[in-house]
């Protein structure tokens, strides 16, 4: 697997915390705007430009990818984001509840991508894939790197050891709570091999990123007579955790309707799927249970493990468990990508969240998850297939800004 050293953009230390933000993806426009308020030097004012512009503008307006190249231009010239005088991996370490993920930073390269090295477990849409290429060739630079996740390495393990011993680039906590943390590593060229020994890659979070990346790459060797294969266009910007430090947290489900049932009648349908009975625990134990919570009460729904292939990557899944066994023949949801009855609520947000929603006459149902493993993430992407939508939520997210690599 191909990683390379990059001169980055990134923000002077003492500015660093201002200038990291939230992904573009995991807010929307209205509570970007908050978060940059009062903060000219917030990276949403480069990867989530709208904010800069009228609210009823549309999303794919020229204006705001206009905005978001002059805002970019502007951080560089004022010194914002300055670039590194030579080619570097870093090495980044999040820290969430007592719980370090470390992982390197650097660039893979787009064939690695079209030739599966880099595996998929998710369908893309175009529209969002259009929205972030133009982004990546009107910026010509990755604002946000893509989180990629490995088999655990013993040598990149060593490797990374070996670059957090010495000064830290950025140390800061988010306003989450979340600490970041980030080095240069002292020998890029060493991680460099070691990680040429590792077979592939995931895709953990971003797989809109990495389709317009690779398309953004394309998209500019097509227009370079004079291309050699040597072009920074030809990589994109990554950060690469070991599978044992990642954390993925449940994507719960919530139902505006019991598809015409009284709660009673419900229940006893879910009885013909599985053990039922009332809990006071919100969260589910094991694979193969839920926590469903119904008038004002939680209920675990424990499915018979003789009756689930263990062997099939998709339908052993929970998330497909529930989509086939529940959601489908009870509550009536045939294709959970459009059916506007129901919505997805990222674990980080809580089980009180789906209380919330459900008491507050919003939804008439919520399924409490147990979350998808990285084993099972690998397992579906090493056989080619495609996870059911909304199936993970990765914590804690990575901050961007922090690294920007340009494409010339």
């Amino acid at each position: 697997m191909r990683v390379n050293p990059f001169r980055a953009l990134r923000p002077p230390r003492d500015i660093a915390a201002k200038v990291a933000s939230v992904p573009y993806d995991v807010v929307n426009r209205e509570e970007a705007v908050e978060l940059a308020r009062g903060n000219p030097l917030s990276f949403l004012h480069v990867c989530r430009p709208d904010i800069d512009l009228p609210g009823d503008v549309d999303p794919h307006d020229d204006r705001i990818y206009a905005r978001g190249r002059a805002n970019l231009d502007r951080f560089q010239a004022e010194g914002t984001l300055v670039r590194d005088n030579r080619p570097a991996i870093y090495v980044y370490r999040l820290v969430m509840d007592g719980k370090a993920q470390t992982g390197l930073v650097g660039c893979v390269h787009i064939d690695d991508y079209e030739n599966d090295l880099i595996r998929k477990h998710e369908k893309t849409r175009r529209d969002k894939e259009d929205d972030r290429t133009r982004h990546v060739l009107e910026m010509n630079a990755n604002a946000e790197p893509v989180f990629l996740t490995y088999r655990d390495d013993e040598e990149v393990a060593r490797r990374m050891a070996e670059a957090v011993k010495g000064e830290a680039l950025y140390d800061f906590k988010a306003v989450d709570g979340v600490r970041h943390t980030m080095w240069s590593a002292p020998d890029a060229w060493a991680l460099v091999r070691a990680f040429g020994k590792v077979p592939h890659v995931y895709v953990a979070d971003g797989h809109h990123r990495c389709a317009s990346a690779w398309r953004a790459g394309k998209a500019l060797r097509g227009k370079n007579p004079n291309h050699t294969g040597s072009e920074e266009y030809n990589w994109f910007l990554a950060a690469i955790f070991p599978a044992s430090e990642v954390r993925i947290m449940p994507y719960n489900r919530v139902v505006t309707d019991l598809n015409g049932q009284t709660p009673v009648q419900v229940l006893e349908k879910l009885r013909r799927v599985g053990r039922v009975r009332a809990t006071d625990k919100p969260t589910p134990p094991a694979p193969g249970t839920f926590c469903v919570y119904l008038d004002r009460q939680w209920h675990l729904l424990e499915l018979d493990e003789g009756s689930i292939d263990r062997g099939d990557p998709i339908n052993s899944l929970d998330v497909a468990l529930l989509e086939s066994r529940v959601l489908e023949p009870i509550l009536g949801i045939a294709d959970i990508r459009t059916d506007k009855r129901i919505d997805f609520v990222g674990g980080i947000r809580g089980t009180a969240e789906l209380e919330r929603r459900v008491r507050n006459g919003e939804m008439a149902i919520a399924f409490s998850m147990y979350p998808t493993t990285v084993a099972q993430l690998m397992a579906v992407s090493d056989a080619g297939r495609i996870m059911p939508p909304k199936s993970t939520w990765f914590e804690p997210k990575l901050r961007s800004g922090l690294l920007v690599h340009t494409l010339d």
